[in-house]
């Protein structure tokens, strides 16, 4: 038996998040890392991780399949990523159940009637931009990527423009891995609270909304839809509706201001929108790690390893998706006219991003307009002092300041 190597500990700041990926993949298919005290495989073998991901020898029930959930639960800063009901964690026909419901806000029919929604409010993001006095520095992930989604998500779930930014603060703590397990609880019990104060109003005066459609599945049928999942679903949508997406527009940003030649190509009619949008989800996904899966039998490695039963396993998708064995010795450019861009920014398989249409409309949606109306757009500071999120599972920047038009 083949004895694995001490666990990589993950730096929970993902400062240089690239380098850390280059030395997942030199350990193989899969390496043991040390994810916050907890112990996992980290899988960044794209074709190893898809096969996990369609399986039915993986499971994202913790309660169910990781002999660890009590013991690590109650110590881990990221409890909140693997204790929840919903979905995002449940295995089988509870998963089936449950997407069941959240599905029909985001068919291919639903998300083109949002698409005026989308262009309405970016061209009134767009239009506040262009009140800022010439030379002004603005901050694109404050004025543009961080209003958009949250905006539409509010406006799909019913979340009074009011309660959006309480919303906004406490679901960036859900992504900040550097809290300590006593402040990532205290905001998760903000978090929760604000939740319930959503739930009761919608009760009382439900609307033309998702969280009003929720609400009566699970008061018409309990066994539907239970409480716990009924806040855990609203929490799920919400934060997975913004997060991510406010991610993508960053990096597609920044990743076109730091290549001209990229962004040539967009001018020329090279390369459309769409293509800035899947190269930038292959290359910066918003999610460089997702926790937490578990192995629901022994799984053997190419090397001879084995991930154990009930051992945990964590979705290692940046570094999978810049796998030279992939997309070739060209896996860590940015090149908008490459002929594949597959990747697994939005998952794999049975948990495939139920929102993935609709965030791919809105980053799409937002460079067209934003590159049209300023054509002179750059960088206000050399890219080497972006900052990034403290974050390993969040892939963007603590802010992206830019200069509107062309400066001498």
């Amino acid at each position: 038996m083949i004895r694995p190597n001490p666990p990589i500990v993950l730096d929970p700041t993902g400062a240089d998040h690239h380098a850390e990926h280059r030395l997942l993949r030199a350990h193989g298919a899969a390496a043991l890392v040390d994810v916050l005290g907890v112990r996992a495989w980290s899988v960044s073998d794209p074709l190893l991780l898809r096969k996990l991901l369609t399986g039915p020898d993986v499971s994202k029930d913790g309660r169910r399949h990781w002999p660890e959930f009590d013991k690590a639960v109650p110590e881990w800063p990221l409890a909140l990523w693997v204790a929840v009901s919903n979905m995002f964690t449940a295995y089988g026909s509870d998963h089936a159940r449950l997407r069941r419901l959240v599905a029909p806000a985001f068919t291919a029919r639903r998300v083109a009637t949002l698409r005026p929604v989308v262009e309405a409010l970016v061209t009134g993001l767009l239009d506040d931009l262009a009140a800022e006095p010439r030379g002004a520095v603005v901050d694109l992930r404050e004025r543009l990527a961080y209003p958009l989604p949250i905006a539409l998500i509010g406006h799909m779930m019913g979340v009074p423009e009011a309660r959006r930014e309480g919303f906004r603060a406490l679901v960036d703590g859900v992504f900040d891995t550097t809290l300590t397990t006593e402040e990532a609880t205290a905001n998760a019990g903000r978090l929760y609270g604000l939740l319930d104060d959503l739930i009761a109003a919608k009760r009382a005066d439900p609307g033309d909304d998702m969280t009003s459609l929720l609400i009566t599945a699970r008061d018409e049928d309990g066994s539907t839809l239970t409480e716990a999942e009924l806040r855990d679903t609203l929490l799920l949508v919400i934060s997975a509706g913004y997060e991510t997406t406010v991610n993508v527009i960053d990096q597609a940003v920044t990743s076109l201001l730091t290549h001209p030649d990229q962004l040539a190509h967009l001018r020329a009619g090279r390369s459309g929108w769409g293509d800035v949008v899947e190269e930038t989800l292959r290359l910066e996904p918003a999610v460089k790690h997702l926790p937490l899966r578990y192995a629901v039998t022994d799984i053997p490695l190419p090397d001879g390893r084995t991930i154990a039963r009930g051992d945990a396993i964590l979705a290692s998708y940046a570094a999978a998706n810049r796998h030279p064995d992939w997309h070739g010795p060209t896996a860590d450019t940015f090149d908008v006219t490459r002929a594949t861009k597959d990747h697994l920014a939005f998952g794999h398989g049975i948990h495939f991003c139920l929102g993935a249409p609709l965030a791919r409309l809105e980053v799409a949606t937002a460079l067209e307009h934003l590159f049209t109306r300023f054509p002179g757009l750059a960088l206000a500071v050399d890219p080497e002092d972006l900052k990034t999120l403290p974050s390993l599972i969040s892939n963007g920047h603590q802010s992206l300041p830019v200069h509107l038009h062309a400066t001498a």
